[in-house]
C-alpha cells in the first residue's frame, strides 16, 4: 500500500513538472525551437489530392515543404496567383489548366517530384487568393492530375 501511494505521488510529479504537454505559445510569440517557421507551409502531394498543411499564410517569403505521397504517380507543384476557384480555372480539352489564361499568374513550380520524395520551394507572396495545384496531364494514362481533385485555394494574409 505504502508502495502505491509512492507511485502516485511520484506520477503526479512528473506530470506537473514539464512531463505533461507543453502550453500554447502566447499570441505574438515566436515559434518554439524544433517548430515550423511562419512562413513554412507543409504540403502532401497525393493521389488525388493537394493538402497544405494551412489553408493560409503571411504575406512575404513562404516556403512550401511538399512530399509526395504517391502512392503511384509523380506530381508538380504549381503556386497561382489568381481571384478564381481552384475547381474553375480554365482548362484544355485534356483537363489540365491553361497556365497562361486570363486571370491567372504562375508564381513558380516544382516538376516531377517523384514518390516518396520531398522538395522546397520558398516564393515572394503579396496578400490575396492563390491556388496550390498538380497541373500533369498523363497521355499514357488519359489523366489530367487537376481535374481528378489536385487542386486547392490558398490564402495569403
Amino acid at each position: 500500500m505504502r508502495a502505491l501511494g509512492l507511485l502516485s505521488i511520484l506520477v503526479l510529479a512528473a506530470c506537473s513538472s514539464g512531463g505533461g504537454a507543453a502550453s500554447p505559445a502566447p499570441a505574438g510569440s515566436a515559434p518554439a525551437a524544433g517548430s515550423p517557421a511562419a512562413g513554412t507551409v507543409a504540403v502532401t502531394l497525393q493521389e488525388w489530392a493537394v493538402v497544405p498543411a494551412s489553408a493560409s499564410a503571411a504575406a512575404g517569403d513562404v516556403t512550401f515543404q511538399v512530399s509526395n505521397t504517391g502512392p503511384e504517380d509523380v506530381h508538380e507543384f504549381v503556386v497561382l496567383k489568381t481571384d478564381l476557384d481552384a475547381g474553375a480555372l480554365p482548362t484544355d480539352d485534356t483537363g489540365a489548366v491553361v497556365e497562361a489564361g486570363e486571370g491567372i499568374e504562375v508564381i513558380d513550380e516544382i516538376e516531377d517530384i517523384p514518390v516518396g520524395e520531398s522538395q522546397d520551394l520558398t516564393v515572394s507572396l503579396e496578400a490575396g487568393k492563390y491556388v496550390l495545384l498538380c497541373n500533369i496531364y498523363s497521355a499514357e494514362e488519359q489523366e489530367a492530375h487537376y481535374a481528378l481533385g489536385m487542386r486547392t485555394n490558398f490564402t495569403v494574409e
